[in-house]
């Protein structure tokens, strides 16, 4: 695919190092895309890197991240527990804000069209709610627009009972099927949601979004409904499009990892094509 790449690290939330990777297009950017993986997610996770050379083949720099508390650098390695531990949607918001800053200082490359979010499930969910948060506050003023694929349409998943059950034991197991470990999910997670309400409420928060929002969701992913992606669009102001995937998945039937010289498939495709239309149209 277009480009050069280069690896790189800075400083993210609580002063932990958000570790990334820059697709550059051939010849000047027409937009800068912060890539974000979802739950479990990295950097180089499954379609990801596919999308980010999809974006730079038509003149988008991509900056493709593993946020600062994933618990995960470069590579397909396995998870720094206790970083994935303490996690927490603040803290990848504070990340988020830390990518723009650093656009905007020209550390991270930077294009005239502004930046667009793009997120995957859990970062299409945490982008959303950073723009509905801080566009209009100067903080993520370059940002353009966001892209979603697969996101929830709430912050926290899970029941009363699982939660109660979180405040109790301070922390619950979240496997890795991946490396088989036993990750868990800290109490900071949901305690920094009770504590405040409003900045976790995913209808107030979309509708605050004042950019353009695309949502793209499989219409057989078995992860997060396609519901979710039709409440978004209900919570958010008028405008903001959704685009199903017929057949797809929560991961756009994409294998982990992705031999990137293979062919993607149907479903991934599609949801490559309505994401660049969009991010063509917004910058």
């Amino acid at each position: 695919m277009t480009g050069p790449r280069a690896q790189w690290t800075l400083p993210g939330a609580k002063g932990e190092l958000i570790h990334g990777e820059t697709h550059s297009p051939d010849g000047d950017a027409t937009a800068a895309v912060v890539l974000v993986h979802g739950f479990k997610g990295y950097k180089d996770y499954g379609m990801l890197v596919h999308i980010a050379g999809s974006l730079a083949d038509v003149g988008c720099v991509v900056h493709r991240v593993s946020l600062s508390h994933s618990g995960m650098g470069h590579g397909h390695g396995d998870f720094d527990e206790a970083l994935f531990e303490r996690d927490t949607w603040n803290r990848g918001i504070e990340d988020l804000l830390a990518l723009n800053e650093a656009i905007d200082r020209g550390d991270l490359a930077g294009a005239a069209g502004g930046v667009i979010l793009v997120g995957h499930s859990r970062g299409g969910a945490l982008s959303l709610a950073a723009a509905g948060r801080h566009v209009d506050d100067g903080l993520l003023g370059a940002v353009r627009g966001v892209a979603s694929l697969s996101a929830p349409a709430r912050l926290n998943g899970l029941d009363d009972e699982a939660t109660a059950g979180l405040l109790a034991e301070g922390r619950i197991p979240s496997p890795s099927s991946r490396t088989g470990q036993v990750l868990h999910v800290g109490v900071a997670w949901v305690q920094e949601q009770l504590d405040d309400p409003e900045g976790h409420d995913m209808q107030r928060l979309m509708g605050r979004i004042s950019v353009p929002v695309l949502l793209i969701h499989g219409a057989d992913d078995p992860t997060v409904p396609a519901s979710d992606a039709a409440l978004l669009q209900r919570y958010g102001p008028e405008g903001v499009q959704m685009h199903l995937v017929a057949g797809g998945t929560h991961v756009f039937n994409t294998p982990n990892p992705f031999d990137m010289a293979a062919m993607p498939s149907p479903q991934l495709a599609d949801a490559e094509a309505a994401l660049l239309r969009f991010v063509q149209g917004a910058c």
